[in-house]
């Protein structure tokens, strides 16, 4: 694809790489499994709507619209989806306001319910939205303890209400090496299940595995899975990544692009950018890429990071600015204004991917793609 005329940097997401990622999954779990994709925090930094309509297209022709759902973490995401048409189910897995219960209601959207406040306020509500009970088994995060459960139930049937679902998050499910606390974890949530069955609440959905879970525990599939990193490409953990999981291939959905907005040659012992903190030792071709930390490429990645042009890797030269980042072509045949730089993507025979980027500055591919920046355009492809 040619650099967009309009366009100094822009995000490419690969639909057929997200239909294949999701395949992945799917070949992993009961066929009468739900499959969630997870699209909070902008789907990962791939584009909250891009992401939704991407799951529409793949299940598009199953027996029922709700074959899958969209999890996301507040209500402003669940509402933005529903303008766009999006009439998938929709879990809200973070802390709703009390005062926009009724919102949720009106667009049915699913609430998550994990503390007695929260159920307070649910109870309080003149309009009731479908909700799911979290349950904290040992995240020690969000969560009723199962200590107060009885209580919860209690509460639950004095104020007629019903459960949806009910779920639980693990704490290490994606490391391999750590099976007994997942295990654990399954066993306080399954009898918590126990407990709402015998209470009377027996259809409801039952969920706790995200992608490592998902990989790792079959056990623990239940009615659905809620896959976020996996559908986007990456396995979730290092430590899964050097497991024997021979059957799950996955390919980065994101690709990150820019141009060079600047090329010049600057004298030996030239420092580059603020502070001076990289001097060249030799004259230097230079050129500047007009995106920095504000973009989202981490200002950790200063003298460090690489990004590819004409098919070769360039490294950061200095400091990463907000709105501009220096790279060293001297090794460059030929750099022009306009050439294409590749930040996270492939060019050539060569990528650089987003953990591989997040590891040079001590962090993991979940946060460095959630903080790139909305405001960037993301393009699908291939188009339809």
């Amino acid at each position: 694809m040619l650099p967009p005329a309009h366009l100094r940097t822009w995000i490419e997401i690969d639909r057929d790489a997200l239909r294949h990622n999701v395949g992945q999954f799917l070949r992993l779990i009961p066929a009468a499994t739900r499959f969630m994709g997870v699209i909070k925090s902008n789907a990962y930094g791939h584009g909250l709507l891009q992401g939704a309509n991407a799951l529409s297209d793949m299940f598009r022709g199953s027996t029922s619209k709700h074959k899958h759902w969209c999890g996301v973490d507040s209500l402003v995401e669940a509402l933005a989806l529903r303008r766009e048409g999006i009439e998938n189910p929709i879990l809200v897995f973070g802390y709703t306001l009390p005062a926009r219960i009724a919102e949720a209601a009106a667009k049915d959207v699913t609430l998550t319910i994990s503390n007695f406040d929260a159920l307070h306020a649910l109870a309080a509500a003149p309009r009731r939205p479908p909700f799911h009970i979290k349950i904290d088994t040992g995240m020690h995060r969000q969560g009723f303890l199962p200590h107060d459960f009885l209580k919860l139930l209690k509460l639950l049937k004095h104020s007629s209400l019903a459960p949806a679902g009910v779920y639980t998050h693990f704490a290490s499910a994606k490391d391999p090496h750590d099976p007994v606390s997942t295990a654990l974890q399954l066993k306080r949530f399954t009898a918590v299940c126990g407990i709402l069955n015998e209470a009377g609440f027996s259809k409801i959905l039952r969920h706790a595995s995200a992608s490592g879970g998902t990989l790792l525990f079959p056990e623990s599939h239940l009615d659905m899975v809620r896959v976020g990193m996996g559908m986007y490409g990456y396995l979730p953990s290092e430590e899964i990544k050097k497991s024997p999981i021979k059957e799950v291939i996955l390919k980065p959905a994101l690709a990150w692009k820019t141009i060079v907005s600047e090329a010049k040659i600057i004298p030996a012992g030239s420092s580059v950018g603020y502070d001076g903190t990289e001097r060249v030792k030799r004259s230097a071709k230079i050129a500047v890429l007009p995106i920095g930390y504000w973009h989202g490429y981490d200002r950790g990645l200063s003298s460090k990071g690489e990004v590819l042009i004409r098919g070769r890797r360039c490294r950061v030269l200095g400091r990463v600015s907000m709105d501009m980042t220096v790279v060293d072509v001297t090794d460059l045949a030929r750099v022009r204004v306009g050439d294409e730089a590749v930040l996270i993507g492939k060019q050539g025979r060569d990528a650089i991917w987003a953990d591989e980027t997040a590891e040079k500055i001590g962090t993991t591919p979940y946060e460095f793609l959630t903080r790139l920046n909305p405001l960037i355009e993301r393009i699908v492809l291939p188009q339809t």
